[in-house]
C-alpha cells in the first residue's frame, strides 16, 4: 500500500514536469498585438513574446521549495535563474526525500535556454531518474522552419526517439514560461491565453488571475496574487486543476505551487531564497 502511495506521490513529483512546470504555462508568437474579448487578454497566432518594460528579472537567485503530498514531505525543488549576455538560463530539479524517496527515488534535473529581449524558448533539456526509469530529453526551438525537434534516449535500454512539430513564430516552453507569467499585469479577473510547446503539439494555455491572497510558506507570510493555468489540449487537459501564488509586488516571485489531480493534492512552498 505505502510503495502505491509512493509510486502516485513520485510520478507526481516527476510531474513537476507538469506541477511546477504545468503552473509554468506559457508561450507566445511574433509581433506586439495584443487584443480583449469577453474580458480575456488574448495574444494571436502573430504576437511577439515581450518582456514589459521595467521588468527585472530575478537573475543570481535560487528559489528552493519544500514539496508535501497529502501531509507528507515528498522532497525539494529549486528554480534557478542565471543570465548570459542576451541570453537567460532557468534551471530546475526535482528531488524526492524521506521514505518516499527509499520506495520511488526521484532525480529530475531541468534547464532552459531563451531570449531574454523576446522571451523566445531556444531550447528545453530533461535529465530524468525516477525509479527504475531514465531519459535524457532536449527539445530544440528552430524558428526559421517554425519546428520543434525532440531528442530522447532511454538510459537504461539506450533506445531513442526523434519528434518534429510545427510551432509559430515564438514559443515559451514550461521552464522559462514562469518568469513569463510572472511579468504579465495579472489584472484581478483578467485570462490571458498563449500557445505552449513541451516538443510535443503546441497547446493553449489560458492563465487566470483570480484573487489576491495572503499565504504562508516557511520563507515567511506573503501578500500574493493566485493565479490557475488550464490547458486547452494535451494530458492535463481536463485532469485537475492547478493554481501559483506569485507575490503581488514587483519582484512577482511565485512562493507557492499546487495541483490537485485524481492521485491527491501536491503543494511546493518556498522554505528560502538563496543568492548565487
Amino acid at each position: 500500500m505505502i510503495r502505491a502511495l509512493a509510486r502516485l506521490s513520485l510520478s507526481s513529483l516527476a510531474g513537476l514536469r507538469w506541477t511546477a512546470l504545468l503552473l509554468v504555462a506559457t508561450a507566445g508568437a511574433q509581433q506586439a498585438s495584443v487584443a480583449t474579448r469577453d474580458g480575456a487578454a488574448m495574444v494571436g497566432a502573430a504576437a511577439r513574446i515581450l518582456p514589459p518594460a521595467g521588468f527585472v528579472f530575478p537573475i543570481n537567485q535560487s528559489l528552493v521549495y519544500e514539496v508535501e503530498w497529502r501531509l507528507w514531505n515528498a522532497g525539494t525543488a529549486t528554480l534557478t535563474l542565471t543570465n548570459d549576455g542576451k541570453l537567460m538560463r532557468v534551471a530546475g530539479t526535482a528531488n524526492s526525500a524521506g521514505v518516499i524517496s527509499a520506495l520511488y527515488p526521484v532525480h529530475d534535473r531541468f534547464q532552459s535556454v531563451f531570449d531574454a529581449r523576446t522571451f523566445c524558448s531556444l531550447n528545453l533539456s530533461r535529465h530524468t531518474e525516477e525509479g527504475f526509469h531514465a531519459r535524457e530529453t532536449l527539445i530544440a526551438f528552430n524558428y526559421a522552419h517554425n519546428r520543434s525537434m525532440l531528442d530522447e534516449t532511454n538510459l537504461k535500454n539506450g533506445q531513442s526517439k526523434h519528434q518534429e512539430n510545427d510551432i509559430p513564430g515564438c514559443v515559451t516552453d514550461v521552464l522559462s514560461g514562469i518568469f513569463y507569467v510572472a511579468s504579465l499585469p495579472l489584472d484581478p479577473d483578467a485570462t490571458y491565453t498563449f500557445p505552449l510547446n513541451n516538443g510535443g503539439p503546441t497547446v493553449n494555455i489560458s492563465v487566470r488571475a483570480e484573487a489576491r491572497e495572503s499565504v504562508k510558506t516557511p520563507a515567511g507570510v506573503f501578500n500574493t496574487i493566485r493565479v490557475s493555468p488550464q490547458a486547452s489540449a494535451g494530458p492535463l487537459k481536463d485532469k485537475g486543476r492547478v493554481w501559483l501564488w506569485y507575490t503581488d509586488d514587483e519582484r512577482r516571485i511565485p512562493v507557492q505551487m499546487r495541483s490537485r489531480m485524481f492521485w491527491g493534492t501536491l503543494t511546493l512552498r518556498l522554505l528560502r531564497i538563496e543568492h548565487i
